[in-house]
This record gives C-alpha cells, structure tokens and sequence, in this order.
C-alpha cells in the first residue's frame, strides 16, 4: 500500500515536500516514481529512484524537483521547488515492477494521489 501527502496551494515560486509512505519490508528492493494528471491530461513521468539511489526526472522538472528516499521509513519523497502553475495536478507515487522507469505500465502498485495546486 502506498499512501501519499504533502499536497495542497502554494503560489507560483513556492516549494512543497510530498511524501509516499510504503507498507511491505521489502520496500528497499523497489524503484519508486512519482507521476502526474493534470486535469484533462494524460498522467506523466515525473520521477523515479531506483534501489541503489540513481534519479531520472522528466524534463519539465529538472533542476526544481527532487527525489529521494529513505529506507528505514519505507518513504518515498518529491522535493518540488520554483512551482509554476503548469505543475498542478494529482501526484501519485508509485512502486516499479519491471520496464522503463518513465512509464507508467511499468509500475504495478499506486497511491490515491495528493492534490498540488500552484496559483500564479
């Protein structure tokens, strides 16, 4: 089970933290992403780590979000800074089973999602 928070309204400029709390002891042994739906959009990659701690990020985030995690709280982060409007969505994160980390069908478990909204 995966359940995310940190989500909520923050101005354009700003900075928020989401957090993906995973149950299961062999939470270690997964890559873990995070996507996006904006409303009327198909969901995308956002981010991914995979067990040894290397990061891929969708071009449209580089260099503002970051991802991490921490092991021995089964917890996932997404560190997101510089928010512009066009970053609001539900954000998911999501447990990866085999494939391209960027898609989407390569993950088998999700979370609910938190809402993000950036206002300009």
């Amino acid at each position: 089970q995966l359940v995310e928070s940190g989500g909520g309204l923050v101005q354009a400029g700003g900075s928020l933290r989401l957090s993906c709390a995973a149950s299961g002891r062999t939470f270690s042994n997964y890559a873990m992403g995070w996507f996006r739906q904006a409303s009327g959009k198909e969901r995308e990659f956002v981010a991914a780590i995979n067990w040894n701690y290397s990061t891929y990020y969708a071009d449209s985030v580089k260099g503002r979000f970051t991802i991490s995690r921490d092991n021995a709280k089964n917890t996932v982060y997404l560190q997101m800074s510089s928010l512009q409007p066009e970053d609001t969505a539900v954000y998911y994160c999501a447990a990866h089973y085999s494939g391209s980390y960027y898609y989407g069908g390569s993950y088998h478990y999700w979370g609910q999602g938190t809402q993000v909204t950036v206002s300009s």
